[in-house]
C-alpha cells in the first residue's frame, strides 16, 4: 500500500478507537505510519481524509448488513437470522457502530458527507430488502426501509445499554404484532 491507503486505513482505526472530534491529525499518522505532510498532499485536511474514511466505511457497513447470512427458510426464518447476525455484528465490532453513531451526527455539519452517505443509505436500503424478500422485488425498498431504519435503533441501544436491549427474537416478535403478517408457531 501507499502513503493515501495507508492514511485512510489509519484513519478508519482512529474513527473506531477514538471517534471523529477525538481523532487529531498525528493519530492518524502514527495509526498509518505516514507523515503529516501525506495528509495535506494526498487528502488536502485531516477533515478530508475522516470524511473519506467516514463514507468508505459507511459502506463496509452497508455491505455488512446485506451479507448477514439469512438461509433459505421462510421468512420469519430468515428475518430471525438476519437480526440474529446484526446483533452479533454491534457486539463483535462496537467500535466500528460507534463511529457510525459519530459519522450520521456529522452528516448535519458536512453537505458532502451527506450527500455520499445518502448515496450509501440508499444502496443499503435497496440491498436488504433484495436481501430479506427476494421473492418480492417489488417491496424491497420499502422492506430494507423499515430494516435500515430499525438497525439504527437496535444498534443504539445495544450500544447503550447491552443487557437489556431487545434480542433477535424480540426483534422479530415486535414485527410480527406490528404488522402481523408473520406466522407465529
Amino acid at each position: 500500500m501507499g502513503h493515501r491507503e495507508d492514511l485512510l486505513e489509519g484513519a478508519k482505526r482512529c474513527l473506531v478507537e477514538r471517534g471523529y472530534s477525538r481523532t487529531t491529525a498525528r493519530d492518524i499518522v502514527e495509526a498509518s505510519n505516514t507523515n503529516l505532510g501525506s495528509i495535506g498532499y494526498h487528502y488536502g485536511t485531516k477533515d478530508r481524509l475522516l470524511l473519506q474514511a467516514m463514507v468508505e466505511m459507511s459502506g463496509e457497513l452497508a455491505v455488512r448488513m446485506m451479507t448477514v447470512d439469512v438461509g433459505g427458510g421462510d421468512a420469519e426464518s430468515r428475518l430471525l437470522a438476519f437480526w440474529e447476525g446484526m446483533i452479533a455484528s454491534f457486539r463483535a465490532d462496537p467500535g466500528l457502530w460507534k463511529a457510525n453513531i459519530e459519522i450520521l451526527a456529522q452528516t448535519l455539519h458536512d453537505d458532502e458527507l451527506r450527500s455520499s452517505l445518502a448515496a450509501t443509505q440508499e444502496e443499503g436500503r435497496t440491498g436488504i430488502g433484495r436481501h430479506l424478500t427476494p421473492e418480492a422485488p417489488e417491496a424491497n425498498r420499502a422492506v430494507g426501509s423499515v430494516h435500515f431504519a430499525l438497525i439504527v435503533g437496535v444498534m443504539s441501544q445495544h450500544l447503550l445499554d447491552p443487557a437489556r436491549a431487545p434480542s433477535a427474537a424480540d426483534v422479530v416478535a415486535g414485527l410480527r404484532a406490528i404488522g402481523g403478517g408473520l406466522r407465529a408457531d
